[in-house]
């Protein structure tokens, strides 16, 4: 399937499983050399974990809703929270024992977290995992929403949740790269503001694999 960075403003349900279906992956674990791990150090090539570090295994929910004009659920994480907090983030958490996989524990966490039903979300695929600088190793989960659907936060983690146009997300011309000193050190990342929401850190760096996994030529 030929497909062009000017159409992604058009993508319906059906392009967009077409899509998945031929560049998503659909092995969280492959280690056939198909995978491309991205991480928050990418744009700062000279920044070390410390050795002996444990990643953390962890899930989220990358929920494109339809119908058209498709739109991504994000959350803002509760002020009170002592990590991340405030930030924007997709659903999702660790994945814990009884977790089947990373894509039970993403829907698990979705609807812990917002309410979201199992039962609307259609999983396509995932994306290549994402490192943190916080000790995290994260399997971004691609899914499908489709309505009816009602969201409700849980106000021990989630103080909004709100949508963004998958167009918008995946524009390249909304790609930032920001800094700020971080550690004793300036540490560059990528940000996607939208309207009043500050999109950015480890939310924007698996974005960005997200518009790389469907449309990079």
């Amino acid at each position: 399937m030929t497909f062009t960075l000017s159409d992604y403003d058009n993508i319906d349900a059906a392009t967009l499983r077409r899509l998945a279906s031929a560049r998503l992956l659909h092995d969280a674990t492959s280690d056939d050399g198909a995978l491309q791990p991205s991480s928050d150090f990418d744009l700062n090539p000279d920044f070390q974990m410390p050795d002996g570090i444990l990643f953390k295994d962890a899930a989220v929910l990358i929920a494109i809703c339809a119908p058209a004009p498709l739109t991504v659920l994000l959350t803002e994480r509760t002020p009170h929270l002592s990590a991340h907090a405030g930030q924007i983030a997709f659903p999702g958490g660790r994945i814990d024992p009884g977790d089947r996989d990373a894509t039970a524990a993403a829907i698990r966490e979705a609807n812990e977290e917002i309410a979201l039903d199992p039962a609307r979300v259609e999983p396509l695929g995932y994306l290549d995992p994402y490192r943190t600088s916080t000790g995290y190793l994260i399997r971004p989960v691609v899914a499908l929403v489709t309505p009816p659907f009602d969201i409700k936060a849980n106000p021990a983690e989630v103080a909004d949740v709100f949508e963004v146009p998958l167009a918008f997300l995946m524009d390249q011309a909304n790609h930032r790269i920001e800094s700020r000193q971080w550690r004793g050190a300036e540490r560059r990342f990528y940000a996607m503001p939208y309207n009043q929401r500050y999109i950015w850190g480890a939310t924007a760096g698996i974005i960005k694999s997200l518009s790389r996994r469907l449309f990079a030529t």
